[in-house]
């Protein structure tokens, strides 16, 4: 697909900066192109994280963050993001940003940085699943399928207007559960082409905000699909409550413009709401970042089911 390059990602956390009118500073953006009424989420969760890192300048690096989605935000409409400055120690620094549409707050997080320090080392052993070669991109899989709610806009997004390839182990979600109704997923993601430089943020930064970026397109699919749901499926509704992520270790040089393996888990489902959690590891098996996001998830119909 012509279209089909990373710039989107790159334009959503583009920053201008802007008078304060609550806390100390103030960034603009602008929400990216979407087939949804409202716009999607992990450009919320990039801005806020670009926003937080724009303002700490004495090499600190962002280690988590933890946020909630109280209002939609409008599809390319400028969101405001004001940083409050809470704490600057020797070792970490805080953080408090929230972002407001039509005068309206509809986004706050808590963001935290680490100057870092010697310590030991732990992590998960990475998946054993399918490199990305094996497995269909999202093109492809959708290339002659068609069904449910989707439509050329939301077929044309899912296969080539996120700024990521995404292959998923089991087979997506996108108009059938492909595979087994199991609580877990891995997606192998990569952006189409080689990050551009993003003002204002050094590239490690803009490497953090990528996976603050991408993580938020699949994180609840585990979710659906242990409850048997797929996002062509009628009167599915879905939304963002709240997220959070931790940032174990900077990414190397060229590493986020490679393949980065997601592994996912459905930590619960119940009362209308879904938690899901993920890990992301570099080519090396690194744990790079972990997630957990819980969303509203309102479905009807047969296949609705505990598991």
């Amino acid at each position: 697909m012509a279209d089909t390059t990373s710039e989107a990602f790159t334009a959503a956390v583009t920053l201008t900066p802007a008078e304060p009118e609550h806390f100390d500073l103030a960034f603009t953006a602008v929400t990216q192109p979407c087939p949804w009424p409202k716009a999607y989420g992990g450009d919320l969760v990039a801005q806020a994280t670009a926003a937080a890192m724009r303002s700490v300048t004495d090499g600190k690096a962002l280690h988590s963050m933890h946020s909630y989605f109280m209002r939609p935000a409008e599809i390319g409409k400028q969101v405001r993001y004001e940083v409050e400055l809470l704490r600057d120690g020797r070792g970490y620094a805080t953080r408090q940003v929230r972002g407001y549409q039509n005068g309206k707050a509809l986004y706050v997080c808590l963001a935290n940085f680490a100057a870092g320090e010697p310590g030991g080392s732990h992590q998960p052993e990475l998946p054993a699943v399918p490199g990305p070669e094996e497995l269909p991109s999202s093109a492809e899989y959708l290339a002659d399928r068609s069904g449910g709610t989707m439509t050329a806009g939301s077929k044309a997004y899912w296969s080539g207007g996120r700024s990521f390839d995404m292959r998923h182990v089991p087979g997506p979600v996108y108009l059938s559960v492909e595979g087994a109704r199991v609580p877990h997923q891995a997606v192998w993601v990569r952006p189409f082409d080689a990050l551009r430089p993003v003002e204002g943020l050094t590239d490690a930064q803009r490497d953090a905000a990528a996976l603050a970026y991408v993580c938020d397109y699949t994180i609840l699919e585990p979710v659906l699909r242990v409850l048997g749901l797929h996002w062509a499926q009628e009167g599915l509704v879905t939304a963002s409550l709240d997220h959070a992520m931790w940032f174990h270790r900077p990414l190397r040089p060229g590493v986020a413009d490679g393949w980065l393996l997601y592994a996912q888990q459905a930590e619960a489902a119940e009362a209308g709401r879904g938690l899901g959690s993920g890990r992301f590891f570099g080519p090396d098996g690194a744990q790079l970042a972990t997630v957990l996001q819980e969303g509203m998830i309102r479905a009807g119909g047969p296949e609705v089911g505990r598991s």
